[in-house]
């Protein structure tokens, strides 16, 4: 089976495939990345790191370093601004790009050079005497929160007692209740409660974090060179934990080799900021592999328990979620991104959820696409085909019976707009696939459905009309995933011109206004739109100069298919090239612009079907084929949605499988190579089929709804439940790797 696209209205330029833009630039090596930047006098740092889990920083002696005749420069925390010009939050990100007086896991920072070279700076590290005081360390939730547990922060240190929020290093709880859960558990005449543990993984990407800057002393400014997932973000962070003005500080955006969420904040552009300071020249500084997995920002590992109860004709009567999810080092896990979407591809009455965030030796997690919810629909998904077969209905007819739909009200409170949480599983259920029955012995299908809430925000596009009819298209938010050709078909769409004849770029912080980060299944949505509108604005003084050329009013000119023509007189049309090389008699250059705060982003649904094979000999699970089908509300480019949903599917393969955060007895992560930490090549993986299901999104003009998170959410699920219908075993740990397997088929 091949992509398919359920489409829902036809454009001229929204829902094609052109070529991308950047396309050329990124296969012959043109394109520059944060790491490529080579500036004059440009000094190479590197970051010490801390070789224990937790430990009290005793004192730090940089003389050595300092004396070396080619090191330039040597930063300590002190050499940042202190805690009490920060909020907790600034002051927890300052303590995570160079510790204080503590480190809180593996490879936490604690000082950085400056030298002539790489090779210099690798050295001088050794030349740094750090006293440490090693303390003992926690590094999964349930030890974290035992009574005599080693307290990361004083302010989490709590008091032990049997209410859960009380217990030590948990640093919030968060609560989502509606209706009554005792009532709904009352009517149910099946109930299942399981217990899941999940753990710890990246996101796998494959540029390093690394950062050039340049503060000039001249006028007093900082440059910053970086691949980030939204520079105005970045330098509003930079500034938080500097002290410096945002208007002091230039952030220019470079390609990204991927982020998936986790290069969302800062880590080394404060660092080569202050060595730069310090030494007068430019500071490049680059993570290393081992860097990026032991003090980068991985998803949260978690405990968790799953309750629902049903009647016997099938209707979900109740739901209850705890989850525990681990922040790492710092506070701040996607917990309550988890609470708002375990249960809400559903119409349940009656949920109650805890969340709960947890701080443990750990790097500090950051963003993982759709955060919080692949792991939360691990348990929910599976107890729901727990209770499907316990009822002996079929799991997609389950999921149809129970799916949200417009006016369902979700956890967190939220009524649903237009969504497609049935049309998913109604595509799912008549796919090819799922009505192709699967033989073999230990061959199981799964199914998992998921869901995300989507993002938008504030978005500027600029757009410069040359004289030879081209449009230069300046956006302000990061291209992680095609927004790029994207807001360019819909520029195009708007002025009836071919989308190779918009040229898109994105601006740095000092070139075009405020564009918020490219996270949350938002770029897409915010960025097009404000396109949109610039192509609008580009319209209007288009129309504005031909009727000054005719010399008629504007309300008699019309746009039609990229030509201006006069409403009652056919002789008079002009192109939209020939009417751009007009301009600069009718008034000068034509520049249109937008800026908006959007609204509206409409919630997204999947569910997924997999097919896999278990050999019970050595634990190892394929996976044979796989179909996701997800509500894109209307594909822009769908080859590019095609791939945000390959894309997402594969690493939730990997998560399902092989990855996680192996920890050694003294919080040292074992596996931090690509070789050890074991992600999914297209060796390990078939065809990944794509159903893509059009239910418009009517708060956007084409109808769209974000499409990159929530591919990743039902995979976990999905796998597990055709564990079990291969061979009969329920899989409640992640990963399920062969290991894993075997010991459950042992204990069955």
């Amino acid at each position: 089976m091949a992509n398919v696209v359920l489409s829902n209205k036809e454009f001229n330029v929204v829902g094609t495939r052109p070529v991308r833009h950047d396309g050329y630039d990124k296969v012959t090596g043109k394109a520059q990345y944060s790491n490529d930047i080579d500036l004059p006098g440009l000094l190479h740092a590197k970051i010490l790191r801390s070789p224990h889990a937790h430990a009290n920083i005793i004192s730090i002696d940089t003389s050595a370093a300092e004396a070396h005749p080619d090191v330039k420069a040597v930063v300590l925390a002190a050499d940042m601004i202190q805690g009490d010009e920060l909020d907790d939050s600034q002051d927890d990100t300052r303590n995570n790009i160079l510790a204080t007086d503590k480190v809180l896991y593996k490879g936490h920072a604690v000082a950085a050079v400056a030298a002539t070279s790489l090779h210099v700076a690798e050295e001088a590290l050794d030349l740094i005497n750090v006293e440490y005081e090693v303390l003992d360390c926690v590094t999964n939730v349930e030890d974290a929160i035992a009574e005599n547990a080693p307290v990361l922060h004083e302010k989490y240190r709590n008091t032990g007692d049997d209410d859960l929020s009380k217990r030590p290093n948990v640093a919030a709880h968060g609560k989502l209740v509606i209706g009554n859960i005792d009532k709904g558990f009352e009517e149910a005449d099946v109930v299942i409660e399981r217990e899941y543990r999940t753990e710890m993984v990246h996101q796998g990407y494959i540029e390093p974090h690394a950062a050039t800057a340049w503060w000039t002393t001249s006028n007093d400014r900082l440059t910053v060179w970086c691949s980030s997932q939204g520079h105005f973000p970045i330098r509003d962070r930079i500034s938080g934990v500097m002290g410096i003005p945002i208007s002091q500080i230039k952030v220019v955006p470079m390609e990204i080799g991927g982020g998936f969420g986790g290069k969302t904040t800062i880590y080394v552009e404060p660092v080569a900021a202050v060595l730069s300071k310090k030494s007068g020249a430019p500071v490049k500084l680059a993570m290393s592999r081992a860097d990026v997995l032991e003090a980068s920002g991985p998803t949260s590992g978690s405990y968790m328990k799953c309750k629902v109860g049903a009647k016997k004709d099938g209707t979900i009567t109740a739901a209850y979620a705890q989850l525990l999810y681990e922040a790492g080092a710092f506070p701040g896990s996607p917990v309550n991104a988890a609470a708002n979407c375990i249960f809400s591809p559903y119409d349940i009455a009656n949920v109650d959820i805890d969340a709960y965030d947890i701080v443990n030796n750990k790097p500090k997690t950051a963003a993982y696409r759709a955060p919080g919810a692949p792991g939360a629909a691990f348990a929910s998904e599976t107890v729901l085909d727990e209770l499907a077969d316990e009822l002996g209905i079929d799991p997609i007819d389950f999921r149809i019976q129970n799916g949200a739909k417009e006016g369902t009200r979700r956890a967190a409170g939220i009524v649903n707009p237009v969504i497609g949480a049935i049309e998913t599983a109604q595509a799912a259920k008549d796919s090819d696939h799922y009505q192709t029955s699967l033989e073999g012995p230990n061959r199981g299908r799964g199914v998992a459905s998921g869901f995300w809430t989507n993002g938008a925000g504030i978005a500027c596009a600029h757009a410069a009309v040359n004289y030879d009819g081209k449009v230069g298209l300046t956006i302000g938010t990061t291209d992680i995933g095609g927004s790029r050709p994207a807001a360019a078909m819909m520029f195009a769409e708007v002025l009836g011109i071919p989308v190779d004849e918009v040229i898109p770029q994105i601006g740095d912080t000092d070139t075009i206004g405020y564009s918020s980060m490219a996270g949350g299944s938002s770029v897409t949505f915010k960025t097009g739109w404000a396109s949109y509108e610039a192509a609008q604005d580009v319209k209007r003084q288009m129309i504005g100069r031909a009727a000054i050329y005719w010399d008629v009013s504007e309300d008699e000119v019309d746009l039609v298919d990229g030509v201006f023509q006069h409403s009652s007189d056919p002789e008079l049309k002009l192109s939209f090239k020939e009417l751009a090389a007009l301009t600069a008699e009718t008034g000068g250059p034509v520049y249109g612009r937008a800026n908006l705060d959007s609204r509206g982003a409409g919630p997204a649904y999947g569910t997924h079907v997999v097919d896999v094979e278990v050999d019970t000999e050595t634990g190892k699970v394929t996976v044979l084929r796989y179909t996701a089908v997800q509500d894109a509300g209307k594909a822009i480019h769908p080859s590019y949605v095609e791939g945000q949903i390959q894309g997402g599917v594969a690493q939730g393969i990997g998560w399902a499988l092989n990855e996680e955060y192996y920890m050694g007895d003294s919080g040292q992560m074992m596996n931090a190579t690509l070789l050890d930490y074991r992600m999914p090549t297209s060796l390990d993986l078939p065809m990944l089929d794509t159903i893509i299901v059009e239910k418009e999104n009517p708060e956007h003009p084409y109808g769209l709804r974000g499409a990159g998170e929530v591919p990743i959410v039902p995979p976990l699920a999905a796998l597990a439940n055709a564990i079990y219908d291969a061979i009969g075993v329920r899989m409640n740990t992640l990963p399920m790797n062969p290991s894993a397997v075997l010991k459950a088929i042992a204990e069955k």
